[in-house]
């Protein structure tokens, strides 16, 4: 897994500077006279601040807010801008106009994924869907997920798993409405995302008694920490934070899992129904022994590796960014109750008051299509897309781009810089979407929380279709407050970065039920 820019942890500073003090004089040196060779006929690559040795601009980087830290960064060089990370040379992006550039223009030079170094430990590294390098393998899988799981249809098909488990909801707070409880909605959205995901991706296992989620997001944070030996190559031989060790070990686990539940799946069951929705595992088992058969190697993608490496992928992309949506959409809505009132009215003048919002109305919301886009404008799930590679030399913008270049689209950046939104941009205001036809699939790059391009997530649809009913079905079927008193601007919005930006502390509230008659 491509570890984004992540807070570094103190322990290694120590390692760092140590290393700098006995080298950093001759590599200094090294380093202006290579720099000199380089450029000297080329053209300049984006300004940035000025490298230290061996770490580059790792340093600015220890705040625990790195995408607010490239925001200020910017405002100074740029919105494109060169950092050196440790040895790795970076350019951040940071305007719609650099983004477009990079991910429609010259989408194809930078499809890439960078290569990291659990990945020569890790066998689902290279065999996934999100973290592959661009070819005709990715290609393939791409086209075989999107069209068997994530069209349009399919997400349809998965209509009535969404309304059961928002029903069995609904009922667990309507118990809290009425003894006045108050509630951990963090946990709630987690819960029922995660039940909604596992049960699309994996199906209903008979291991579903373990804890997948937990086992497989060990295993995605183990692979996904910051990891000093990829920007520094020098320390790769060495396993100074014992990230393969524990990395080895969570892929294990999830290993394990995993195999139990593909082979509930090969187990021919008399208990599912002819209208039983396969999953993606049966698409990806039937691919598989389809592939196996086949006499043109280009069809044989898949083996049980495979399976493994893509459903796991499509877990953790699945989960963590709506549930990190949906729980800021209810804290922005918690913070700003005339908003919240206006979506209640909204969907109370659709709907009615004696029933459930059902996924056939969500077309005919418009103010919850702005509160949801205003909600992926201010917390986009992943602040920095994930990492794209420069496959060949090429210029953009005037600058000069080397091979192998890391990209990074810093998308909290660009939703939040006033140049595009007008002073309030650090505002939230669906409203300001009501002149406007911006979209949030990748066409407009004022918003790009789902990416662009080739490398644009192909889940886009089954995210937006989850996050939209659950908020709606919220707003409409409980009135909400905040606990002992605590007034809307007490409400504390503090982020805590990481793969995926979630709130530090978690959301309590107070649920009320409106409904006259329940559905």
């Amino acid at each position: 897994m491509i570890p984004q820019i992540l807070p570094i942890p103190a322990a290694i500073l120590l390692v760092i500077f140590t290393i700098i003090i006995f080298l950093s004089p001759h590599l200094l040196n090294l380093a202006t006279k290579l720099q000199h060779n380089k450029w000297g006929s080329k053209k300049l690559p984006p300004p940035g601040p000025k490298p230290l040795p061996i770490i580059g601009n790792l340093h600015m980087l220890f705040g625990k807010h790195p995408n607010r830290s490239l925001e200020t960064l910017a405002t100074k060089y740029g919105p494109i801008m060169s950092l050196k990370l440790g040895q790795i040379p970076a350019v951040v992006v940071s305007s719609p106009e650099i983004a477009q550039l990079f991910l429609k223009t010259h989408d194809i030079v930078f499809a890439n994924r960078p290569k990291v170094q659990l990945a020569e430990i890790i066998p689902y590294a290279r065999k996934g869907l999100i973290f592959i390098e661009y070819g005709g393998y990715w290609r393939n899988v791409r086209k075989l997920c999107a069209m068997q799981f994530l069209s349009p249809s399919k997400v349809e098909m998965f209509g009535p798993l969404r309304k059961k488990e928002l029903g069995m909801l609904v009922n667990k707070l309507n118990k809290a409405s009425d003894s006045r409880d108050v509630v951990n909605l963090s946990e709630l959205i987690e819960e029922i995302v995660a039940n909604i995901a596992h049960t699309m991706i994996l199906g209903r296992s008979k291991h579903h008694k373990f804890d997948i989620k937990g086992v497989i997001s060990e295993a995605m944070d183990s692979a996904g920490a910051f990891n000093l030996a990829d920007y520094v190559p020098i320390l790769g031989s060495f396993d100074l934070q014992g990230l393969k060790r524990r990395t080895r070990k969570a892929f294990k686990n999830a290993d394990e899992v995993m195999e139990q539940i593909i082979n509930d799946h090969e187990q021919p069951s008399s208990a599912k129904s002819p209208k039983h929705n396969k999953d993606l595992i049966d698409i990806l088992l039937s691919h598989m022994n389809e592939s196996m058969n086949s006499h043109d190697h280009e069809q044989r993608l898949l083996g049980r590796t495979n399976v493994k490496a893509i459903a796991m992928d499509m877990v953790a992309a699945a989960h963590d960014t709506s549930k990190s949506t949906i729980e800021w959409g209810m804290s922005e809505l918690l913070k700003n109750p005339s908003t919240m009132k206006k979506l209640q009215n909204e969907i109370e003048d659709l709907v009615g008051i004696n029933r459930q919002v059902e996924e056939k109305d969500l077309d005919k919301l418009p103010y919850l299509d702005m509160v949801v886009k205003e909600t992926l404008r201010l917390h986009p799930p992943v602040p920095f897309l994930l990492p794209h590679e420069s496959s060949e030399d090429v210029t953009i913008n005037g600058y000069f781009i080397e091979k192998n270049t890391r990209i990074l689209v810093n998308v909290w950046a660009i939703g939040r810089d006033p140049r595009v939104w007008s002073e309030n941009s650090n505002m939230f205001f669906p409203e300001r979407f009501e002149e406007n036809d911006v979209d949030v699939k990748g066409h407009d790059f004022r918003l790009i929380p789902f990416g662009s391009g080739r490398r644009g997530c192909p889940g886009v649809n089954m995210g937006l279709t989850t996050t939209k009913i659950i908020i709606a079905q919220l707003i409409h079927c409980f009135s909400w407050e905040l606990p002992l008193g605590m007034s809307p601007k007490e409400l504390d919005m503090t982020e805590e970065f990481g793969l995926v930006i979630t709130r530090s502390k978690h959301l309590l509230a107070r649920p009320t039920y409106r409904l006259l008659s329940e559905a």
